[in-house]
């Protein structure tokens, strides 16, 4: 987002990751990028209202949240998935997600509404998020709880105009969650993140103004 002139806020539990996308960014654009390392594992409603604040401290505005961190959890049939795993994947897929959208909104809000435009959240989803597929486990219902929440929230906010609210299904993507979910799958067979990125900035861009309340999937994506 950093090349096409975002200044974004990077997330992360892990502070060396987090600054190594700091210095790129900071080589290949004119932003400015903050890093607020965070285990979403550990968040609660004071962390996300302190990340709120640290925000509107350094930037005075935000205009998109995106939702991307999530855990897989272990791929195990329902009847035998340990309870502690269960809970702490519904914690980084649903709960975090839930913390930092009711501490982000009022400055999405703010942003939005004096000048007529609009804001956007964007909830990163999968396949199994809207199919149910055997031994997804925790995974796959802290996805139908994140489109759920999508829709709730989209419904509450529609009246106002100032926050557009969708979900995105990105498909397969190279990643490392793909990794552990399909370990005798060829990587190289699998796109990069970036080849998602237009959809993504389509959500986020006065593109998709008046879309809300939409779960897309990127596969299949010509374009609005």
């Amino acid at each position: 987002m950093a090349l096409y002139g975002a200044d974004v806020v990077l997330l992360g539990k892990t502070r060396t990751k987090l600054e190594a996308v700091f210095d790129w960014i900071a080589e290949h654009s004119a932003t400015q990028p903050v890093i607020v390392p965070c285990d979403l594992n550990f968040l609660n409603q004071d962390g996300a209202a302190a990340l709120a604040e640290q925000v509107r401290a350094e930037f005075g505005r935000l205009d998109s949240l995106v939702h991307n961190a999530s855990t897989l959890g272990p791929k195990t049939p329902i009847e035998h998935y340990p309870l502690a795993e269960w809970e702490a994947v519904t914690k980084v897929n649903l709960t975090a997600a839930v913390a930092l959208t009711q501490a982000l909104t009022p400055l999405l809000r703010e942003t939005g509404q004096p000048q007529g435009a609009e804001t956007s959240i964007v909830f990163t989803s999968s396949s199994v998020g809207r199919q149910g597929r055997a031994y997804w486990g925790a995974y796959a219902a802290s996805k139908f709880a994140v489109e759920g929440l999508m829709q709730v929230l989209a419904d509450e906010l529609a009246h106002e105009g100032a926050i557009r609210v969708n979900s995105l299904n990105p498909g397969a993507t190279r990643t490392a969650m793909r990794r552990l979910a399909y370990p005798g799958e060829d990587p190289a067979a699998v796109p990069p993140p970036e080849a998602r990125l237009d959809l993504y900035l389509y959500l986020l861009s006065d593109a998709a103004k008046g879309v809300t309340g939409r779960a897309l999937d990127a596969r299949g994506w010509a374009g609005p």
